[in-house]
């Protein structure tokens, strides 16, 4: 029996876990996954990790530089970079310098948690030096390789694949069934107060003018968690808040998006990819246009989707109808499910009505450079020459040196220092992170008011 390829996945918020965990499994279906979660304001909590339904070997909170001495200790074959660009660039450039030659080193693959609406050029060439940049559609893959050839960068690690978190049963219309409305909301966007009272008063008026309907206010976080995004205005204080409350056919709800949308009729969001998980299930979907249609909400991603609509519109009854040629180039036409935690192939409909694995491409690329005996060292674009002024300060965040090697101190490993002494550093990490929290939550609010007066 061949023995199973090691696999690491460093992850940095609850989401990218998610996609990193979930990519793991379907590119590499059997495989022994150890997890590593980069410490910062984001690091999800036991609950979250949970929702994933993945579990690996093993789970160790780590800095960039004691990721990077774990890669110099242990030999893995694939290496799953979950994180944010600059962070992704770091331990790029880390890698580079563990193998500045051709060297028996791992697999790095990168990519995108979800849509790609902003920070393009900036993101994708953080990202650049993976092995394979996982684009999650034939849209973003060409886009992806746009980038890359217009600044003369390598662009043949962009690999289309699928968002691995596609799948669930299809939709069954809600017939005689009391009709489930899921609003799902994201930590920031939108970002005022104002707007985001907005979005929650017209979800409860919703559920008043259908008092036969369920309207589901899916969060993504309880109070004190860390997410991508700190919230500064979260929602359940904006329900606290809200003049005679929500209706008793309105509540706010918590878990796994694929097990909320299980029941959900109508799937409404600002730019959330949970729109592109229920596009792909055959639900009803809406993309609010009620603050407008703005690259800063993200909306302007699903131009051409037939799913733009207003609040107003679903009040009178409007279920929108997705475009079958958009949803066929972003790569979520409804069929069965995507790859899953467990490693399944992802097996929606191709044009000519035979199944389509959307990993195929990419996990028959990682089989073949993992059974490569020397691998090139990882050549990032960005480098001392082309960006002297913009790559030192994005390493140095992550205690690297301008040449990728961990600055004095940087690397200590924690199996060194007593239990006591990782206990309090634990307790003073969950600390700062909730006197961040707090700031942003409380103290910033108050302080932007009064710049106002």
């Amino acid at each position: 029996m061949p023995e199973r390829k090691r696999v690491a996945v460093l992850a940095d918020s609850d989401t990218r876990w998610k996609w990193g965990a979930l990519t793991a499994g379907a590119l590499v279906p059997d495989h022994r996954l150890t997890g590593f979660l980069l410490r910062g304001r984001a690091t999800p909590t036991a609950r979250q990790l949970g929702e994933v339904g993945v579990r690996p070997d093993r789970l160790t909170e780590v800095t960039c530089a004691q990721f990077l001495a774990e890669l110099g200790r242990e030999s893995y074959d694939v290496v799953v970079l979950a994180l944010v660009g600059g962070a992704a660039q770091a331990v790029l450039h880390g890698a580079r310098a563990l193998w500045p030659a051709p060297a028996e080193r791992p697999v790095l693959v990168t990519g995108y948690v979800g849509v790609v609406y902003e920070k393009l050029a900036d993101g994708l060439l953080l990202r650049h030096g993976a092995d394979l940049v996982l684009a999650n559609s034939r849209h973003d893959a060409e886009r992806f390789r746009a980038v890359y050839e217009g600044v003369g960068a390598d662009a043949a690690a962009v690999t289309e694949t699928a968002l691995p978190f596609l799948g669930g049963a299809p939709y069954e219309p809600a017939g005689s069934r009391t009709c489930t409305v899921v609003f799902a909301v994201q930590p920031s966007v939108p970002d005022s107060r104002a707007d985001r009272t907005y979005l929650l008063e017209r979800a409860a008026r919703h559920a008043r003018l259908h008092p036969g309907r369920e309207v589901l206010v899916k969060l993504r976080s309880r109070p004190g968690e860390h997410t991508t995004h700190l919230e500064e205005q979260p929602y359940q204080r904006l329900a606290a808040k809200l003049p005679g409350g929500l209706p008793p056919n309105c509540r706010l709800v918590y878990g796994n998006m694929g097990e909320v949308l299980d029941g959900t009729d109508l799937l409404v969001t600002v730019s959330s990819t949970a729109a592109l998980e229920s596009l792909h299930r055959g639900i009803p979907t809406a993309v609010l246009t009620d603050l407008g249609i703005r690259e800063a909400l993200g909306n302007h991603h699903f131009l051409g989707s037939g799913c733009l609509a207003s609040w107003d519109q679903l009040d009178a009854g409007l279920l929108p109808q997705a475009d079958p040629h958009w949803l066929a180039a972003q790569g979520v036409l409804p069929g069965p499910a995507a790859p899953s935690a467990t490693g399944g192939t992802a097996a929606a409909p191709a044009a000519d009505g035979a199944p389509h694995d959307a990993y195929a491409a990419a996990r028959a690329r990682v089989a073949a450079l993992a059974g490569e005996r020397l691998l090139p060292a990882p050549a990032p674009y960005y480098t001392p020459t082309t960006a002297p002024g913009y790559l030192p300060g994005i390493l140095a965040r992550h205690r690297l040196a301008p040449d990728g090697t961990p600055l004095p101190g940087a690397a200590h490993d924690p199996r060194e220092e007593s239990r006591l002494r990782r206990r309090l550093r634990s307790h003073l990490r969950e600390a700062a992170r909730g006197a961040y929290r707090h700031g942003v939550q409380r103290v910033a609010p108050v302080i932007r008011r009064l710049g106002e007066l």
